[in-house]
């Protein structure tokens, strides 16, 4: 019997999948919940267990192609496969990954660059005649007022290639409006909407001080590879000028787009501010190294100094609540929940799970929820909820011996804490020179919300906290 296997829904608010990787080929025997592809999604990246045991009779989409939930992407042969050999045989197997740097050439050189402002802009025409010009727009898709169903990365899109949203059929679950949607809209030849092509321009327009590099700086692209929209990935560098010497060209995984978009964007939105203190650890790492032992032994998991930091910083958040917010327009959202997200460290990326109610948590509790995140992180079992509703965020750069570091926002918070390693060093105490286990912490804040007088005093309070650090350990 033939078994469809299906594109899962990873949670309420997610609509399509990307497959990154098949573990089993046509013709592999296959058992029931054994992982049989990897698949990234716009939260998370999960391992998908089989749904039957059989033969893995058919693969329909293979690695890299982005589909709608609920759609086939392969078959199994249920029971033990026979006759299902050779039909696999002759099925496709998936696109190899190796495969796709040998179709990138290098651009030619004397290829002319474009010009940032799209056509229709470059010469401004009155509404009357802009109207005229483009003749009628298409209708739109939906009755005005309607909800629009859409991912950040396709509000994204849609700003930087000026397109009403509206405009756009969707085809996905509900109406929802996929990237598929917005490349069949450009490659279809819709021109942007008059309202928004000027300020899609503009944000893309470097400061030139002449023409030639003005007209050296590459335009917004809708090319695709693989269903991925490079908007994100442009460089100010002409591409002839990077393809030098002897090079080896590395498709970037599909986390490392979602990465570099979630980045870009979050540049693009706050702007970015540091403060830097440093903090006195020596009484945290002596009560650590004392009870370390017994806390392990009698609660089974390994007492770091992660949970420590955390403790301090919803002291922090709680002494200063415009740390723990987000903003929508022109309002403010103070959030009344402490969810704390870390950032951890992947060998193919990185992610951010999160600590929901933090505040609600003794040391234990966040000890053993921080473990079990970290742990299902680095095997790909997280829940897309586990990385979602986080309302600040903390990386830790000093566990890789880094000195500190000036983190970027994890949006839609308005700060992350950034912690350095943690090294003996003389200070001054009541001028006598004293060595001293001490931690530079960093904040980066958006200064459209938070101001250097309220980042500094919640610097302070997550430096006092640990300084004199009172909670039992045992």
């Amino acid at each position: 019997m033939a078994v469809d296997i299906v594109m899962p829904q990873m949670g309420e608010s997610i609509f399509e999948g990307t497959i990154t990787k098949w573990l089993k080929k046509p013709g592999d025997k296959v058992e029931r919940d054994e992982p049989l592809f990897e698949i990234s999604t716009d939260k998370v990246d999960a391992e998908i267990p089989s749904p039957s045991a059989g033969v893995l009779k058919e693969i329909k989409v293979g690695e890299g192609k982005t589909v709608p939930i609920q759609t086939v992407v392969g078959v199994i042969e249920a029971g033990d496969g026979a006759g299902a050999a050779k039909a696999a045989a002759t099925a496709p197997a998936p696109a190899p990954k190796a495969a796709e740097p040998a179709r990138v050439p290098a651009p030619a050189p004397a290829a002319k660059p474009q010009i940032v402002p799209p056509p229709q802009a470059a010469r401004p025409a009155a509404p009357a005649q802009a109207a005229a010009a483009s003749g009628p727009g298409p209708a739109p898709s939906r009755p005005a007022g309607e909800r629009i169903h859409s991912s950040p990365l396709v509000r994204r899109m849609a700003k930087e290639h000026g397109i009403d949203l509206g405009s756009v059929p969707g085809t996905g679950a509900g109406g929802r409006i996929s990237k598929q949607d917005i490349e069949s809209y450009l490659a279809g030849g819709a021109q942007p909407s008059a309202g928004a092509a000027e300020p899609g321009a503009a944000e893309y327009a470097p400061a030139a001080s002449s023409p030639q590099r003005a007209a050296a700086a590459p335009p917004p692209s809708s090319a695709t590879s693989g269903g991925q929209v490079h908007v994100a990935f442009e460089s100010a560098v002409p591409r002839e000028k990077m393809y030098f010497g002897h090079y080896e060209v590395q498709p970037m995984s599909i986390m490392r787009q979602r990465i570099a978009e979630h980045m870009i964007a979050s540049k693009h939105v706050s702007p970015h501010v540091y403060s830097v203190d440093e903090v006195d650890m020596t009484k945290v790492a002596s009560l650590r190294t004392k009870a370390k032992d017994e806390f392990e032994k009698r609660y089974e998991t390994k007492l770091t100094f992660m949970p420590f930091f955390i403790k301090a910083a919803v002291a922090g958040l709680r002494a200063f609540p415009t740390m723990n917010a987000s903003l929508d327009g022109t309002n403010v959202i103070l959030h009344k929940e402490i969810n704390i997200g870390i950032a951890v460290a992947l060998d193919w990326g990185l992610i951010v799970p999160v600590i929901k109610n933090a505040d609600e948590k003794n040391l234990l509790g966040i000890q053993r929820n921080l473990n079990d995140l970290a742990e299902r992180a680095r095997t790909k079992k997280l829940k897309p909820d586990e990385v979602q509703e986080g309302t600040f965020s903390i990386t830790n750069p000093g566990v890789f011996g880094g000195l500190f570091g000036l983190p970027v926002i994890s949006q839609p918070n308005v700060g992350i804490l950034g912690l350095g390693a943690i090294e003996k060093r003389p200070v001054v105490i009541n001028d006598s020179i004293a060595i001293r286990s001490m931690c530079y912490v960093t904040l980066s804040y958006d200064h459209r919300v938070v101001d250097g007088a309220i980042a500094h005093q919640f610097l302070h309070k997550v430096k006092e906290t640990l300084e004199n650090w009172s909670e039992p350990l045992l």
